[in-house]
């Protein structure tokens, strides 16, 4: 009776295993997929937050869009040289779209009674790092679209 339970036990063994060998890419995918949309969310909020400024600059200075951009573009505190955990590189200008749109006119007051507005909006194709997920949605990126509006406080239309 002792032989049959060593048996059981080695055969159990190379259960685990096979188990193991089966079920570890499973794991190992479903963990690379939460990176990834961790890292996308990540890289949605840079992409808000840079939308918000230039709204917000847009809000006091709507007909200088150059100047809008350069807020949305601006918004991470460092130089070229430094490294920073941002997975979006705003400064880029090849991977980052940026859109002002002035709602109404261009100060502040009301056009078609609505006040007038500002919207800024940061576009980015967020590389997808997961094996195979391209494959799936057909494209290798998704594309990120942070959006802000802000209404126009200055300058007072005449």
């Amino acid at each position: 009776m002792q032989n049959t339970t060593k048996k059981s036990g080695r055969n159990e063994r190379g259960q685990s295993l096979v188990e193991l060998a089966v079920s570890l890419p499973v794991l190992i995918l479903i963990l690379l997929g939460t990176i990834d949309f961790g890292m996308a969310i990540f890289s949605y909020s840079i992409l808000r937050d840079a939308a918000q400024e230039g709204a917000f600059y847009g809000s006091f200075n709507p007909v200088n869009k150059a100047e809008i951009e350069n807020r949305a573009r601006n918004i991470s505190p460092r130089n070229d040289d430094v490294v920073f955990s941002s997975p979006v590189n705003l400064r880029d200008k090849t991977l980052i779209n940026v859109t002002v749109k002035t709602i109404g006119g261009p100060c502040q007051g009301i056009t078609n009674k609505a006040a007038n507005s500002l919207r800024v909006s940061v576009s980015y194709k967020y590389p997808i790092l997961m094996p195979f997920a391209g494959q799936m949605l057909g494209d290798n990126t998704i594309l990120l679209t942070g959006t802000a509006s802000n209404v126009i406080l200055q300058p007072a239309c005449p």
